[in-house]
């Protein structure tokens, strides 16, 4: 059976002098780090800002900022590993410690024991590899946070799920131009 969604071909073979997951963690504390760049991400109350950056060898970059309450939701990369550190404020990242088909399903029950949290602060990142399922949200009611991304391939795609319990559902598939 098949979800008719296409599963990106350029994030699975990683090209010669491809950034590593660890090339892009380093990418995106240093950038998190630099205060000047930072302090230009306009704030907005309603909503995320951001600005796309230029990423090692060939990544795409960017500098996001989180309003008090706002969130990704569960999505995935599309294939492309990545990086992501905090800047200014705290993240919660809230991740699955399993690797999930990329096509073909529309709905997945999921078992016990594979849901992860974990608190990113001033400087603190994570990189993951390309089958990354997660959601990034700023808890504070009160405080914007501030976020550096990094990914390799550029990303071919997001898919967007919902999640009710240990059920996971393939919501959207989201393209690159939408994010202009």
């Amino acid at each position: 059976m098949s979800s008719g969604i296409p599963a990106p071909t350029a994030a699975t073979s990683a090209a010669p002098g491809a950034p590593s997951e660890a090339d892009l963690l380093d990418f995106v504390r240093r950038t998190a780090a630099d205060a000047q760049l930072v302090g230009s991400l306009p704030l907005d109350p309603q909503g995320r800002t951001w600005i796309r950056l230029e990423g090692p060898s060939g990544s795409e970059a960017w500098l996001i900022s989180w309003p008090p309450g706002s969130g990704t939701g569960w999505h995935d990369h599309g294939g492309s590993r990545g990086a992501f550190a905090a800047a200014a404020g705290r993240l919660t990242e809230q991740s699955l410690a399993a690797r999930l088909p990329t096509e073909g399903w529309t709905l997945l029950e999921l078992a016990d024991g594979i849901d992860r949290e974990r608190q990113l602060t001033d400087g603190g990142g994570r990189a993951f590899g390309p089958h990354h399922v997660h959601q990034v949200f700023n808890a504070s009611s009160e405080r914007h946070a501030v976020s550096v991304h990094a990914y390799y391939p550029p990303l071919p795609l997001m898919r967007r799920y919902s999640r009710s319990g240990r059920v996971l559902r393939l919501q959207q598939v989201e393209w690159p131009q939408e994010w202009a």
